[in-house]
């Protein structure tokens, strides 16, 4: 599948392509094969405009362990830059502080901080997905990487604060995607 989607990358012209690297469950278990990591890797990267792995994931794509601190963390958005994709927004939802920071390295700016106070609620369900779809579909608005994080992160900030507002279901729910509405 990886191999295919980066042949019809290489086949259109598409202006922007967000890479959501969902590779391990939130228990840790991995959801790709090795090889599909590595074809990532050889692959894809140098295909895409952003790529938005959380720690597990960079750590992942990096063949490292997580970063622990923010250091860390830069040094790993650094790294997978040096891979070949335009972007990285490292996601620090991991880290055990009172704020979540994450960092976009760019190869037309500075590293920017980008950090939000965490939002007390289990519903967490696809926070990571829900933030590389707005990016993907906010992009086109903005001139910049650095711009659209903000405004996705902002969105994404929101649908967190307003979660325990949406009853759907059991155990832990999603963000409310909807909050501007309903």
């Amino acid at each position: 599948i990886v191999e295919t989607v980066a042949e019809r990358l290489r086949h259109y012209a598409v202006p922007f392509v967000v890479l959501d690297t969902v590779m391990l469950a939130k228990s840790g278990d991995p959801l790709l094969a090795p090889e599909a990591v590595e074809s990532i890797r050889r692959e894809l990267l140098p295909l895409v405009s952003l790529i938005t792995p959380n720690l597990p994931e960079a750590a992942a794509l990096l063949n490292t362990s997580p970063a622990a601190r923010e250091r860390e963390m830069r040094e790993q958005g650094e790294a997978l830059l040096a891979m070949g994709c335009q972007a990285v927004l490292m996601k620090g939802g991991h880290l055990s502080e009172a704020e979540s920071p994450d960092w976009l390295f760019s190869r037309q700016a500075d590293p920017q901080r980008f950090s939000s106070p965490r939002v007390n609620t289990r519903h967490t369900h696809g926070t990571g997905c829900t933030l590389s779809a707005a990016l993907a579909a906010l992009r086109p608005r903005y001139a910049s990487w650095g711009e659209t994080v903000k405004v996705a992160k902002d969105y994404l900030q929101q649908a967190l604060q307003q979660a325990d507002t949406l009853e759907v279901g059991h155990g832990i729910g999603p963000v409310h995607h909807f909050h501007r509405w309903w």
